[in-house]
């Protein structure tokens, strides 16, 4: 039986909670901005959404090192007001934003486009404020899309490994979370406890897929039963 600390798994699951709040809140808001505008520029901007989904999470963590870093414009800054990112939990919540924003704003961005108009016009020509027209109307149609990019934010929010090495480091009992610590824990030779690790995350991972799988399939028939009544 493995006596295995397990303050890297709430250190993950902290760390993953805080940054999709954050990625929630912003890519629902960006999406349904840009979704309904077309301006120059707009690409480009984009582009720099989604830029992390196909960039080497290495990468995406050295960019961070530049920013945030001791000698990074940010990094400069923050000093000023004794916060510090380089080497803590809260430089990891950074890198899970980051690699984590693309799919959500990626989901919500699509399932924005996919609402028809004509219905959020109607509620407003009958009187209702745009924030309830938003509530009512076009939060229960977009609901499905953003709650697959949520799922799949905090999964890839929960397995971040490169990025949080480069910008979080290592540290036992602070940044160690589930993916370092499975590194690590091969570097060294101690291969019971990444399997135990490799369990965990493995498992964590399986069951957020099979529970949205689950949850789309049911609102699925949910929706057919209610067109053939």
């Amino acid at each position: 039986m493995i006596n295995e600390n397990l303050s890297p798994l709430f250190l993950s699951l902290k760390i993953a909670g805080l940054s999709i709040i954050f990625v929630f809140i912003t890519g629902v808001f960006l999406a349904r901005f840009l979704s309904r505008r077309e301006f120059f520029g707009k690409n480009v901007i984009e582009a720099l959404f989604l830029l992390p989904l196909v960039l080497p999470p290495t990468v995406v963590g050295f960019g961070l090192l530049l920013i945030f870093g001791k000698n990074g414009f940010i990094g400069q800054w923050l000093l000023k007001y004794d916060i510090q990112l380089i080497f803590d939990w809260k430089g990891a919540v950074i890198a899970s934003i980051i690699v984590s924003f693309p799919l959500m704003y990626q989901s919500a961005s699509g399932a924005f486009k996919t609402i028809d108009e004509r219905l959020e016009n109607a509620a407003l020509t009958m009187g209702a404020s745009k924030w309830r027209v938003f509530l009512t109307v076009t939060l229960p149609l977009v609901w499905p899309g953003l709650l697959s990019g949520l799922v799949l934010a905090f999964a890839r929010a929960l397995g971040e490994f490169g990025a949080t090495l480069m910008l979080a480091g290592y540290i036992p009992g602070r940044t160690d979370t589930i993916p370092l610590v499975i590194y690590f824990a091969v570097e060294n030779g101690e291969m019971e406890k990444a399997y135990f690790w490799v369990a965990i995350i493995v498992a964590l991972g399986f069951s957020t897929i099979m529970w949205l799988n689950w949850w789309t399939k049911h609102n699925v028939r949910r929706f057919e039963y209610e067109e053939k009544k």
